[in-house]
């Protein structure tokens, strides 16, 4: 099986490529340098001369903050960027796993949302998302589309390593206490990832570690497992903590798909956070 990987050079995409190596699966990372999914042709070229079994697409702009500033250039990438991959693997019979986020939610209440709810995004990232899942479910029939919350990885920056940085700095941080999730780790998501892309097993999934916690509980628990119990963390609300872009309240995920169609669960995400405090510590 030959596995095309785009954003390879992520936190995703780099565990993605580790995981494909050590089952002995062909994987070929590409990221803007080789293929700028904005560019129709270029996706065509490469996925085509790649001849790729599956394309995991995980290339996407991820700044929720500064899309509320660049909406047309989010939209490119997000939107009319994966439309670009998903006309290539139409073209090409690539299966296709999109990864995609929360944010296609609204986040209200407090039921985990399940993989085929209604979505109704709350801000331009989430809204770019939601645009790809379409054009994922229109163009082709051999699709995944994994949707992940709350990601760290050993490569590149995520919320654990801000939490540490900002620990050691100041000794004091404010984090929200109103918005619940699960985090993911990208080593054990890769794993789940490249278990899914050898079957035939299509649709909506949710896949986080297990477990629910606010951003303050989990900013709690780096610092008890980093050994910084002197950082003082003070509960907020996220009208006290404004940020450009609106986050959702309730990023709760339904993961039970996962399990009734025979993938094993990810592990707590304490075990998780453990774990990659060990590797970057």
């Amino acid at each position: 099986m030959r596995v095309l990987v785009t954003g390879a050079k992520g936190q995703l995409g780099t565990d993605l490529m580790n995981e494909l190596a050590k089952r002995g699966i062909e994987g070929i990372g590409v990221d803007v340098e080789e293929m700028d999914i904005t560019d129709r042709d270029a996706c065509m070229r490469v996925i085509s001369e790649a001849k790729a079994d599956a394309v995991i697409h995980c290339a996407a702009y991820t700044a929720v903050d500064a899309a509320e500033d660049h909406v047309d250039l989010c939209r490119r990438i997000n939107g009319e960027g994966t439309r670009n991959v998903a006309l290539a693997c139409r073209e090409t019979g690539a299966k296709l796993m999109y990864i995609s986020t929360d944010y296609v939610f609204d986040g209200t209440g407090t039921r985990p949302w399940e993989p085929d709810d209604e979505r109704h995004p709350l801000n331009v990232y989430g809204q770019t998302k939601y645009e790809g899942e379409l054009a994922v479910e229109e163009l082709t029939e051999k699709f995944f589309i994994v949707r992940i919350a709350w990601v760290f990885g050993v490569a590149g920056k995520n919320f654990i390593k801000t939490m540490l940085r900002l620990g050691e700095e100041r000794g004091a941080v404010s984090v929200v206490d109103d918005q619940v999730g699960s985090p993911t780790y990208t080593y054990d998501l890769a794993r789940l990832l490249v278990d899914m892309i050898q079957t035939d097993r299509y649709g909506r999934y949710h896949a986080t570690n297990e477990g629910l916690c606010s951003w303050y509980e989990f900013a709690k628990e780096i610092f008890r497992q980093a050994g910084m119990d002197q950082v003082q963390v003070t509960p907020v609300t996220s009208d006290q903590f404004p940020a450009k872009a609106t986050r959702p309240s309730n990023s709760r995920m339904s993961k039970e798909k996962l399990q009734e169609n025979g993938f094993t669960p990810l592990p707590t995400w304490q075990d998780a956070l453990g774990r990659f405090l060990k590797e970057i510590r």
